[in-house]
């Protein structure tokens, strides 16, 4: 039987679930530009993710299958952001720079240009156990199936924010 394991890190597209940390940014990000929501609620937003395009990630569990002999590979860009990243990165997507003011809970992200809070620090979002960074090595990936990453977080960001702004039902086509 020829079997084999693709250990895929976070692996993200406009097709992700509402409750999942990235969506959740850009579908805000989208709504909040849109004038149709106040502000974005998070939990820990310094935690660390080694995030990847899902397509990008097919292409390697393809790329696996071809080989002619089976292998476990670790799938990962191998670059990690933390989630104050991501939201920075959605938020200036849209033309608004965040900056970042109070600590812990009392944290929040303004709006540089108006002093807007757009960012809320919620202890309800907070996971019971928070891994703080998950950082993937595809390293034999690239030797055995000679695979990599295309997509940089900038270029993930930019398809999954645009994805939102144009479906206002957030739903799929």
């Amino acid at each position: 039987m020829f079997t084999c394991n693709g250990i895929l890190f976070n692996h993200e597209s406009p097709r992700r679930g509402e409750t999942f940390i990235t969506k959740k940014i850009t579908k805000a990000v989208a709504k909040i530009y849109k004038g149709e929501q106040d502000f974005l609620e998070v939990g820990n937003i310094d935690a660390k993710r080694d995030w990847g395009y899902a397509k990008d990630y097919i292409e390697a569990m393809w790329l696996m299958l071809q080989q002619k002999a089976p292998n476990d590979l670790v799938i990962s860009t191998g670059k990690c952001y933390s989630i104050r990243e991501f939201i920075e990165k959605a938020f200036m997507y849209v033309g608004i720079k965040i900056s970042w003011t109070g600590k812990g809970v009392n944290e929040v992200g303004v709006d540089e240009k108006n002093d807007k809070v757009l960012v809320k620090i919620n202890p309800k979002y907070y996971r019971p156990v928070e891994v703080q960074l998950l950082l993937g090595d595809s390293s034999k990936a690239k030797k055995v199936i000679n695979w990599k990453s295309k997509t940089s977080i900038d270029e993930l960001v930019k398809i999954m924010v645009e994805y939102d702004l144009k479906h206002n039902d957030y739903g799929f086509d």
